[in-house]
């Protein structure tokens, strides 16, 4: 399994970015899949996930600024991110898990296994994003 992003780099607040996460062994539309951000200091924090019904969740803090697809024609998965604040820099990271909510691909918001017996938890590299003026 190998998940590979692409699209970071810096803008000034109020910007936009579109990252990519191109997923290559793996079926995307079985797993759950997201984005994952890690600020300097701090604990990586979920931005958003998609069910493999194609619902997204967004976290409160980028409710309404980033948006989350995907497409299954070249397995990618896509955030668009509009209204960049400077709180928005971190490195960001593509996953594609087995969720936790007992329902294959459904309601992956909930978070994923971590008891050991996950079907699929992988990471990919990560992409900065940094956001200043």
């Amino acid at each position: 399994v190998q998940l590979e992003e692409s699209g970071g780099g810096s803008v000034h607040p109020g910007g936009s970015l579109r990252l990519s996460c191109a997923a290559s062994g793996i079926t995307i539309s079985r797993y759950c899949m997201g984005w994952f951000r890690q600020a300097p200091g701090k604990e990586r924090e979920r931005v958003a996930t998609i069910d493999t019904d194609g619902t997204p969740n967004y976290a409160d803090s980028v409710q309404g600024r980033f948006t989350l697809s995907k497409e299954k024609a070249n397995a990618t998965l896509y955030l668009q991110m509009n209204k960049l604040k400077p709180e928005d820099t971190a490195w960001y990271y593509c996953s594609a898990f087995e969720g936790v909510s007992g329902i294959p691909g459904i309601f992956c918001y909930l978070g994923r296994k971590k008891d050991g017996t996950a079907s699929l938890d992988a990471w990919g590299q990560g992409t900065l994003v940094t956001v200043s003026s």
